[in-house]
């Protein structure tokens, strides 16, 4: 719970909504700790629209429907194309569909970011947990873009060149990596990483045991995460991981929960742009974090994950 006297974190999501962009997205809709002030839609892990069918329902299973507007972004990465994940995520959802028929904002997400950081300048935390196209867009936009973001958060990369779509490229970054460069480049006061290897494989997995427990709250958020959260589990488990995986909800909670980061270190990064490394993340340790380009969360508080997770779907609603 948010302490008296203490401000919730306001936030903005940038999602290529397909399960565990699902959970973060509710973590960021109803822990008191933060304030979302407006989601906005990437391409990436499936279709845009069933993205953008998710993100709807996602609030509609929140009770928070009409309180959070929805942009939508980029459909193509900068380079064009679209690389998707549907072996992975299915649907996103595990096949549920939406009852509302809400419709998403006129504005587009790359003038959303643009206009949320010029009213609040030096406040938003974004928590980019899908490719970085919207976000490279708003760089290109406007060149004040960067240094008025309280801190960028980006879900991406791997910190020993592990990755899950190429041997090395971690999905996020590969899915547009000319936005990844660009984004690293920019100059943001403030760029944290939650990367897939070795932080998420070890600290973000949700294992058969802890599904059950979910399942047996009962609720209908519970319900919800059972079945969209079905896909990406039988796939993790199939490839050796010990449950479903879930970097973006991680990446969400710290944010919010700082004590989440066991360890943060700083780092220079580098995105690589060709051969056959291409969208692989080199981060290099550095001793000053006062001139490193960024820092990366290098061990997470996994059982506080999962809690902070539990919580929410616990919740009626």
């Amino acid at each position: 719970m948010t302490l008296p006297g203490h401000r919730a974190v306001p936030l903005v999501i940038d999602t290529d909504t397909a399960s565990d962009d699902c959970f973060a997205l509710l973590l960021a809709l109803l822990d008191p700790r933060a304030d979302l002030r407006a989601i906005t839609i990437a391409q990436g892990n499936v279709s845009f629209d069933q993205q953008v069918h998710n993100a709807f329902l996602v609030l509609e299973v929140a009770g928070r429907l009409g309180e959070v507007p929805v942009h939508l972004g980029e459909r193509e990465g900068l380079a064009g194309g679209w690389i998707g994940a549907e072996d992975v995520h299915g649907d996103g959802v595990g096949g549920q569909r939406r009852l509302n028929d809400a419709e998403p904002e006129a504005e587009h997400a790359v003038d959303a970011l643009v206009r949320l950081t010029r009213e609040a300048p030096g406040e938003l935390s974004i928590v980019a947990i899908g490719p970085l196209t919207n976000i490279a867009r708003a760089i290109e936009r406007d060149p004040g873009f960067a240094a008025r973001v309280g801190e960028l958060i980006v879900m991406g990369g791997s910190l020993d060149g592990v990755g899950n779509i190429t041997p090395h490229a971690e999905y996020n970054i590969y899915a547009d990596v000319e936005a990844a460069v660009a984004v690293v480049a920019a100059g943001f006061p403030r760029l944290r990483f939650v990367t897939w290897s070795p932080v998420t494989l070890r600290d973000g997995v949700v294992d058969a045991a802890r599904v059950e427990e979910i399942r047996a709250l009962g609720t209908r958020r519970a319900d919800f995460f059972v079945r969209a959260n079905q896909a990406p589990f039988d796939f993790d488990t199939a490839h050796g991981v010990g449950g479903s995986t879930h970097p973006d909800t991680l990446a969400v909670l710290a944010a919010i929960d700082p004590a989440v980061a066991v360890e943060e270190r700083p780092f220079e990064v580098a995105v690589v742009l060709a051969g056959e490394r291409r969208g692989a993340t080199d981060f290099t340790p550095v001793d000053d974090a006062r001139g490193a380009a960024c820092t990366a969360i290098t061990v997470a508080d996994g059982p506080r994950l999962f809690a902070a997770l539990r919580d929410v779907l616990a919740t009626a609603g």
